[in-house]
């Protein structure tokens, strides 16, 4: 990864990034244009991490050759913040400085993360500068709106972090989803018994979350249907629809699946619904002796649309079980693979430390409808999320 840097009061969050990146394992060397430097020294990001720090074109003990390197080394360039001097050279293909001549000799995605006065975004000139890369190819992230360093309010501000982050991240997947379209459903679900309280489960979200990002990163229209209180983050690129019951979720899935290539169900889903006792607070002095809740099935989202697919469909669910260990879990994983007739099937622990609800990571066993089973120790979702893709890529 190359990570250009222009003059704006926003640079300084362009080692959040570096960071970032670096947790991953990612190399990433910079290039700091003269306007940054006034905000930030090359010291800075050298201290990170970063290898190398560009500087000016011609600075002494640099090499001559610097302004080819990124375009020979790095498989991806993300300039952010990216001013409006930064967009007109690169637009216009100037090379008069470092960072600008490197991206005039680079050939792989270019990501840019504007960040200037909004009027000076909104500018005729700023504009068609903007438009011209984007038709080149240049993916942008923001500007967004909002306050600027100036005290001016509008669309000129640097997009958030994540945003940039994984865009950067989009930039150097394999784009192997493209063209595909993605559903996931994915949360807890909350079915009311009273006017103000429910009955639900302690799912975050985080796996189907994962689910959704991998497939966008990997070049897939993804459309997520979230249950409530789903707070996971998901970039712009994925459609959210969010929903509160079992009900909600199966008709939002149900009117979106004919027009899927694949679905995700990694919701948790309540398998009944209690009758309510009304729209208003069931109060305690109603039943001092205790008192009953009448239960009745929810729709099964997996099995139904599972068993109204067309053909070239392909289907992911997951079981959420309580098993003693991961072999106990392997038979629960198949049994529901045939029961719901899915492609594949992860099934994770619900009850064990670090797996199932509310943790970064997972432990699954997994079974295809070709027979290939596997058992997968302790991962971060992501890591799991990325394998699944994988796997139901090559069903």
């Amino acid at each position: 990864m190359h990570l250009g840097v222009c003059g704006s009061v926003a640079c300084y969050r362009a080692t959040e990034l570096l960071r970032a990146w670096f947790r991953l394992g990612i190399h990433v060397s910079v290039t700091l244009t003269d306007g940054a430097r006034r905000f930030v020294t090359p010291l800075l990001f050298e201290s990170l991490g970063a290898m190398p720090v560009y500087g000016g074109m011609f600075e002494a003990g640099q090499d001559i050759f610097s302004h080819l390197e990124p375009g020979q080394c790095a498989e991806a360039m993300v300039v952010a913040p990216a001013s409006a001097d930064a967009l007109a050279r690169l637009a216009h293909g100037a090379a008069s400085d470092m960072l600008a001549a490197q991206a005039l000799a680079f050939d792989g995605p270019l990501v840019l993360a504007p960040a200037m006065n909004p009027r000076m975004w909104s500018h005729p000139a700023t504009r068609a500068n903007a438009a011209l890369l984007e038709q080149r190819g240049a993916r942008f992230v923001g500007p967004d709106n909002g306050g600027t360093a100036c005290g001016d309010d509008g669309q000129g501000r640097l997009a958030a972090l994540p945003e940039i982050f994984l865009a950067g991240l989009q930039a150097l997947s394999p784009q192997d989803m493209a063209g595909l379209r993605v559903m996931v459903t994915l949360g807890p679900t909350r079915e009311a018994w009273d006017g103000v309280r429910f009955w639900s489960n302690p799912s975050s979200g985080l796996m189907g979350s994962a689910l959704a990002v991998c497939a966008w990163l990997r070049g897939a229209e993804v459309t997520a249907i979230c249950g409530p209180g789903v707070s996971a983050f998901l970039p712009r690129g994925v459609q959210r629809h969010d929903v509160t019951n079992a009900h909600g979720m199966y008709e939002a899935a149900r009117g979106l699946w004919p027009d899927m290539d694949m679905g995700m169900f990694t919701a948790a889903v309540a398998d009944f619904s209690p009758a309510p006792l009304g729209e208003r607070k069931f109060k305690k002095s109603e039943a001092p002796d205790g008192f009953s809740l009448d239960f009745r099935p929810n729709p099964d989202i997996l099995h139904n649309l599972a068993a109204v697919r067309r053909p070239g469909q392909k289907v992911l669910g997951f079981a959420a079980e309580t098993a003693p260990d991961m072999d106990a879990l392997l038979p629960l994983a198949r049994a529901k693979l045939a029961r719901k007739k899915a492609d594949l099937l992860a099934a994770n622990r619900v009850n064990a430390v670090g797996s199932g609800f509310g943790t970064p990571t997972n432990s699954v066993a997994v079974a295809d409808a070709r027979g290939r089973e596997e058992i997968w120790p302790s991962q971060s979702k992501a890591d799991v999320a990325w394998e699944l893709c994988t796997w139901l890529l090559r069903i």
